[in-house]
């Protein structure tokens, strides 16, 4: 059978423009029946604008495809979906207070020629979900009251049971845990085996590694190349998407995964004792010194992400968290008083919990420092301006004007405002939820060069993670959660690939026997 034959999905020169900006300015690929093709490039270079182009949300200005050997041109995404091409996105989108059987079937009555008989919709849900999860949730239950990664789970269950020709995982894995995300990729293989086709969008290596077949880069809106998944190392695909030859590296061209560390006798600046997560839970002790990087990691839902949030907002229940300033201590007990005490956070979801969708990029910047930009009750556009340049060149933020929308920004320009905020503020504490999740391998590296710019002027950091590699080659020591508590603690000289995923499912690998990851590969 010749190549041609198995073509389920061909894009030719397509190009898309809103106004001045151009988003793709010259896009090919071609996706074969049984293949994982992952699709990779900087936030901004065309990827969600082909894949909103691909779903029927906008229509191509010049160009085409083709689905099954035949050219289409959506209406809309309804379209997109009775031709067999249907995508998952980065954002979770269920509807909270509805049921797990109805966030899974969701929209299909009219997808489907004929109704589907509830019997049918729980069997098929359930076996789907099955595949997806270690433990089924009971399809009642209001979605609202699953973890992020199983609610993320629902999502793509409901693209499953429509036994889609071409998946499209729009980032889709970066709200799933360890374990979920590889029983996804167990369910993409036997799927593949039977012809579907996957067009698989992500910013991680070792996923991308672990289930391509063939890799294209999209650089400023053009196709710049496609590989065979052996071809694609990490530092092949970092090139073609920037130009630079290495992920983690800092402003000197050093690499963080050789960073000093703190001091023997760095002063602590945030200590917690007795912090309980759930009530069934051991308590957590922690203490944080000046100039640390601290990582978080674990399976989704078993208690890092708790814990950062208490740091900031105080515990919930039992335990206390202090701030160590100048000799004296303060406790954390809501996030004003966090802010108040030099300490400032940045949330996991942006869009949800950081950024004002109706505000320009300067007043989103201002949020946290009104008070310093505000003259007689009215936000200061000079001081504001000042303040963020100052920012902006620092953390490289691409940009048209500071009065253009937030939502202008690509995901990863929106987080480094996020970052700036706070930074205005000057904490000594910085804590950072999953503050790479959906972001591009530039915006990774400029804000890992921030990372060691700013433990070595002292700033503590507390980064939740949910990268293996962000852990083996950014962090000075990982607390490990699991069920509720912190369950270990590994050091730099203890990290590896091995040994981390281990902590996780609470075992240990000795750093002995396990071989050290390569810092610039990616292998999963």
């Amino acid at each position: 059978m010749s190549e041609q034959s198995q073509v389920t999905l061909e894009v030719t020169g397509l190009a898309k423009s809103f106004g001045a900006t151009r988003a793709l300015r010259s896009c090919s690929l071609r996706l074969l029946a049984g293949e994982v093709h992952a699709l990779m490039g900087e936030n901004g270079s065309g990827k969600s604008t082909l894949v909103k182009i691909l779903t029927g949300v906008h229509a191509p200005d010049t160009g085409g495809f083709q689905v099954g050997g035949r050219t289409v041109r959506f209406g809309g995404p309804a379209a997109a979906i009775d031709a067999g091409v249907m995508a998952v996105y980065q954002e979770v989108l269920v509807v909270g207070p509805r049921s797990v059987l109805e966030n899974v079937w969701l929209g299909a009555d009219g997808v489907f020629r004929r109704k589907v008989a509830e019997a049918d919709k729980r069997a098929r849900a359930a076996a789907v979900l099955g595949e997806l999860l270690e433990r089924v949730p009971g399809l009642d239950t209001p979605v609202e009251q699953l973890s992020l990664s199983d609610r993320q789970a629902c999502g793509i269950a409901r693209a499953l049971v429509r036994e889609p020709k071409v998946l499209i995982l729009d980032e889709a894995t970066s709200a799933l845990d360890v374990a979920t995300r590889d029983r996804l990729f167990a369910a993409l293989a036997r799927r593949k085996a039977a012809g579907m086709s996957v067009l698989f969008v992500s910013h991680r290596m070792d996923e991308v590694d672990a289930i391509s077949d063939r890799v294209s880069v999209l650089r400023s809106g053009e196709s710049v190349a496609t590989l065979e998944a052996a071809e694609a190392t990490t530092g092949e695909l970092v090139r073609l998407m920037t130009g630079a030859e290495h992920l983690t590296v800092t402003p000197d061209g050093g690499s963080l995964a050789h960073r000093s560390g703190p001091a023997a006798d760095a002063p602590v600046l945030l200590r917690v004792r007795g912090l309980r997560l759930r009530p069934d839970a051991a308590p957590v002790d922690f203490e944080l010194r000046a100039g640390e990087l601290v990582g978080l990691a674990g399976l989704e839902g078993h208690g890092q992400d708790a814990f950062i949030k208490a740091l900031w907002e105080g515990p919930s229940g039992e335990g206390s968290v202090l701030r160590i300033q100048d000799g004296s201590q303060s406790e954390v007990r809501s996030e004003q008083k966090a802010a108040a005490a030099g300490i400032g956070y940045v949330p996991r979801d942006r869009r949800a919990e950081a950024l004002f969708g109706s505000l320009s990029i300067r007043e989103n910047f201002a949020a946290a420092t009104q008070r310093k930009d505000t003259r007689f009750g009215l936000l200061s556009r000079k001081s504001a301006l000042g303040r963020f340049a100052e920012y902006r060149a620092g953390l490289k933020v691409r940009m048209g004007r500071e009065s253009d929308p937030i939502t202008t920004l690509s995901g990863g320009n929106q987080q480094k405002v996020v970052i700036a905020r706070w930074l205005a503020r000057r904490p000594d504490v910085l804590l950072l939820n999953d503050p790479t999740r959906g972001v591009d391998i530039g915006a990774k590296r400029d804000i890992y060069a921030l990372l060691d710019e700013l433990t070595g002027k002292g700033v503590a950091v507390v980064m939740l993670s949910t990268e293996v590699d962000e852990h083996i080659e950014l962090m000075d020591r990982v607390l490990v959660f699991r069920e509720g508590s912190h369950s270990a603690s590994l050091d730099r000289k203890e990290l590896t690939r091995q040994s981390l995923v281990a902590a996780f499912f609470g075992r240990t690998v000795s750093a002995a026997a396990a071989p050290a990851a390569a810092p610039t590969d990616g292998a999963a």
